[in-house]
């Protein structure tokens, strides 16, 4: 848990001097940092959505995945979580709307990578701290770049640090021999997806309820432990 809290401290700290410029930025600088998060989400997303190597699964468990999330609403779950801490924690701040957002795209962000999940199982299961110190890194400077456009709703980001990655790290031992490589590969192609989404919203070239895709991330690893009777199945069709 150790590295897990040092991810939280990180991601307090980038957000607090993210906070301070926020309060000093005219519009149009907002926009303009909006729009460098927008891209770098992108990249990001863009980067992790090829590490795919089944790109089946992707497309039926981000499809799956969303039409699922929307049923239940996870979004607005989501949101109307994100508005009674706003309520509770943060009165003064920004808008209802503007801080539930940014804790959803924030603790999406933050949790959705390889390595959020491979970082926290082999600190749990092998004592192994490198990788999540290093995501502590990265993740202060994105909750830099993401409070200042966003507000102090990046910061609270850090409860689903600290349960998700906690959790991880926990179970490290049991989840990592379970989800196996072809899940981290596939967990973190379509963590990607929903990271391009991010970039899309904060573009606002397209907006999208990123919240309703999560259960994506789980569909994709009910494909991949069907893996090994799917494939030599299909193998057997060709000819």
């Amino acid at each position: 848990m150790i590295a897990t809290i040092v991810n939280c401290i990180a991601v307090l700290i980038g957000s607090a001097i993210g906070l301070l410029l926020h309060k000093n930025m005219s519009p149009k600088i907002k926009d303009v940092v909006y729009i460098g998060a927008g891209l770098i989400s992108l990249t990001i997303g863009m980067q992790m959505s090829f590490e795919s190597q089944r790109i089946v699964y992707l497309a039926l468990s981000v499809i799956l995945g969303g039409m699922i999330g929307t049923t239940l609403n996870i979004e607005g779950g989501i949101m109307n979580f994100g508005s009674w801490l706003q309520r509770t924690f943060a009165k003064s701040s920004s808008s209802s709307s503007t801080f539930a957002q940014g804790f959803l795209d924030a603790s999406v962000l933050f949790c959705v990578g390889a390595l959020a999940i491979v970082g926290s199982i082999k600190a749990g299961a092998e004592g192994e701290y490198d990788l999540i110190l290093m995501k502590s890194v990265l993740d202060g400077f994105m909750a830099i770049m993401f409070s200042a456009a966003m507000g102090i709703g990046v910061m609270f980001s850090v409860i689903t640090i600290l349960v998700y990655q906690g959790g991880l790290t926990l179970l490290g031992g049991v989840i990592g021999p379970l989800i196996g490589e072809l899940g981290l590969s596939e967990i973190s192609g379509t963590g990607g997806v929903l990271i391009l989404m991010i970039g899309l919203n904060l573009l606002k070239l397209k907006e999208i309820k990123t919240g309703n895709f999560l259960p994506a991330l789980l569909i994709v690893l009910v494909f991949t432990s069907l893996d090994p009777v799917v494939v030599p199945w299909l193998q057997s069709l060709s000819f």
